[in-house]
């Protein structure tokens, strides 16, 4: 089993990377990591020293002063080279940098000039390192006017703003999850590369990141219709999208019932994609679910009895109680990275039915057990 640490680990790579870990238990021990350790050598010299692996991700991306930006950055990897030579460590690294080091700015720099540092501390300390040269990142939970482009423009239009393009150019990105898989392969194999140039995924102009995005709000938000997805990428921005979102005033959704002396009518869901629709009885008590989805999209929709609906972002302690009753039909969307579960409340058999956006497959299911 390696343990791996990662520094940052509570940033916006460092939480997925840290989560997806945890899917791996009996390959990956996570040592956890706290930002206040740099700055104190014998928290830090502790961590190192208990690491097989280390991602190294801490970094500042943005600031007024990129002064501040290259002189932080610089000061982060020249603590950790510290504490490797303190502790005599062999822990392979990984180091992530950016497409930006051949760019004539102070972030680039900084990038560049530590990702040498570390090899040179490599190459010295007889230690394993991997130089990861990595593009625009995108996904869930990103810091708005920080992390990237797509995690402002997602917060703005789910908050009723509009964004403002400067310059409409083209973004060559990687979703979240994508570089996350990159970087467990090279874990995995355990192999010295000073400088590897991760791909990107996919291309965009940023008119269309926002044309998408407004379609995302006008459907989904506005109207509670699953969009067309035609490729990876759209669903991918389509899940970021949504966890965006006011989700605990957004949700439950109350469909519109149409009763006449014959009984009532309800429409459950609009759907420009496939995917697969189920149908369950649940019976007083019974709780389902318990389980997270890292890329599928689901429905949960309350035709009879009274639900209870709740959902956890994983690496996170609070819970979202949603109360559902079939006199009145709704209906919750769960997240990517949020344990949910639904149990039946009332005296009387509870009515659901389940929507998601793939066949279900035995052999990736991507269905992770966690009570919520």
């Amino acid at each position: 089993m390696l343990r791996v640490g990662i520094t940052g680990q509570a940033g916006f790579v460092g939480k997925h990377l840290y989560n997806t870990l945890g899917l791996f238990p009996e390959e990956f021990q996570r040592v956890s990591f706290q930002k206040e350790y740099f700055g104190d050598p014998e928290k830090l010299n502790d961590f190192v020293s208990n690491c097989d692996v280390i991602v190294h991700l801490a970094a500042m991306n943005r600031h007024s002063d990129p002064q501040v930006i290259y002189d932080t950055n610089l000061d982060l990897v020249e603590q950790l080279i510290s504490s490797l030579e303190t502790t005599e460590s062999k822990a392979h690294v990984l180091f992530s940098s950016s497409t930006q080091e051949e760019r004539d700015n102070l972030y680039g720099k900084s990038k560049r000039q530590g990702r040498e540092m570390m090899a040179s501390w490599a190459e010295k300390a007889g230690g394993e390192f991997t130089g990861l040269l990595i593009p625009n990142v995108f996904g869930p939970f990103g810091l708005p006017n920080y992390n990237s482009v797509v995690a402002t423009f997602c917060h703005k239009i789910a908050h009723n703003e509009m964004p403002i393009i400067d310059v409409d150019g083209d973004l060559k990105l990687i979703y979240v999850g994508e570089l996350v898989d990159k970087i467990l392969k090279e874990i995995r194999s355990s192999t010295s590369k000073s400088e590897i140039l991760v791909p990107h995924t996919s291309e965009a102009k940023v008119s269309k990141i926002l044309s998408l995005l407004k379609k995302y709000k006008d459907e989904y938000q506005e109207k509670g219709i699953i969009p067309e997805l035609n490729n990876r990428f759209e669903v991918n921005l389509f899940n970021t999208f949504r966890c965006y979102m006011d989700i605990p005033n957004h949700f439950p959704v109350k469909f519109t019932q149409h009763t006449d002396p014959r009984g009532a009518f309800v429409e459950v869901i609009r759907l420009n994609v496939g995917g697969q629709v189920s149908f369950s009885t649940t019976v007083p008590g019974i709780t389902r679910g318990n389980h997270f989805h890292t890329r599928k999209i689901e429905r949960f929709a309350v035709i009879k009895g009274n639900a209870l609906i709740q959902l956890r972002q994983i690496g996170t302690d609070e819970t979202l109680d949603f109360y559902l009753n079939g006199d009145e039909p709704a209906y919750v969307d769960m997240p990517v990275w949020y344990t949910h579960n639904i149990k039946n409340v009332g005296e009387e058999e509870l009515y659901t039915i389940f929507w998601i956006n793939e066949f279900y497959d035995p052999n990736d299911p991507d269905t992770y057990f966690e009570n919520v």
